[in-house]
């Protein structure tokens, strides 16, 4: 997620330059055959154009809003797993109690906590591999260390890492359950929890495994082009009309077909880079960040001092 308020002009100039190029070198060439090599037939009326950018600025319009809404869920579904895993914490810590007429058990009830919010941050952490299809080359730098348990290990094999993680933290609890360390209300508490945990999980591999769909993604970028090799076509003659600051004004045409279609191509270039929020691009949602603020906040309620640092903006972008 790029995090200054403006973008750097660099950055600006990486994301465009290409098609800015093209545009340029194109509008030059129209402008050199239309003035000093007089071929006449290439200027068009300037309505048909300018309806045709009326439809074209509807259409991505409708589709950088489209891709927008994706982000904004894709944001909206971390934020509620923050949320949640916070909640499961809390409920941890009040509901996994030593059996009654046990007696205080200190040391061993730190440890079912320990375990059961060092699950909690794997199974983040697995989700946000997952989303990203690198739990091959990550799990072991940033879920394995978050395993207590040594059959958790296993759910790195599984077709969906995460699901197995919320599995084994729903085992423990039936278990405690009849241990006598939960009562059936508090075991039904905690499942809300892991319940609310999966919706979110849910709600992202939908965002993920949905692409934006290929007519309204393929289409926008095939009319920004069409109304952009129009354009030049359509405003050479306008600005040849104008004789005002000599017979060279109709060279203006350059700069300003050029401009608006800058200014179309790069409406079509934000909507296409905000589809998948979750393919760790500098526009996306910050899993990254979001899952050390989680580890911090559960280690630092079990009462650990030696916790990572916040992650900070590399280049202004927060992953």
């Amino acid at each position: 997620m790029y995090t200054r308020s403006n973008l750097r002009p660099g950055l600006v100039w990486r994301m465009s330059r290409r098609s800015l190029i093209v545009f340029a070198l194109y509008n030059t060439l129209i402008c050199l055959l239309y003035g000093p090599l007089h071929v006449r037939a290439l200027d068009i009326p300037w309505q048909p154009v300018a309806l045709l950018g009326t439809a074209v600025a509807f259409y991505i319009g409708f589709k950088s809003n489209g891709s927008y809404d994706r982000f904004w869920e894709g944001r909206q579904l971390w934020g509620a797993i923050v949320n949640a895993s916070r909640t499961w914490a809390v409920r941890v810590f009040d509901y996994v109690q030593p059996a009654p007429g046990e007696g205080p058990a200190p040391a061993e009830t730190h440890e079912m906590h320990r375990r059961l919010l060092y699950r909690q941050v794997a199974w983040c952490n697995a989700l946000r591999l997952h989303l990203r299809r690198q739990t091959a080359e990550r799990w072991d730098a940033d879920v394995a260390p978050f395993l207590l348990d040594p059959a958790d290990s296993a759910a790195r094999h599984a077709a969906n890492p995460p699901t197995h993680l919320l599995r084994h933290q729903s085992a423990e609890l039936l278990e405690l359950t009849r241990d006598g360390r939960l009562t059936e209300f508090r075991h039904v508490a905690l499942m809300e929890t892991i319940q609310d945990l999966f919706n979110a999980q849910g709600g992202c591999e939908r965002i993920k495994n949905t692409p934006f769909p290929r007519q309204y993604a393929y289409f926008s970028f095939v009319f920004v082009w069409i109304f952009a090799a129009l354009l030049p076509l359509g405003l050479v003659e306008e600005f040849d009309r104008r004789q005002a600051l000599g017979p060279y004004h109709v060279w203006l045409m350059v700069p300003f077909a050029v401009l608006v279609s800058w200014v179309f191509n790069v409406i079509e270039l934000v909507g296409h880079a905000s589809e998948n929020p979750f393919d760790n691009q500098i526009n996306d949602v910050p899993m990254t960040s979001l899952c050390r603020s989680i580890e911090i906040d559960l280690r630092e309620l079990l009462g650990e001092t030696a916790l990572p640092p916040k992650l900070e903006p590399v280049d202004d972008v927060l992953y």
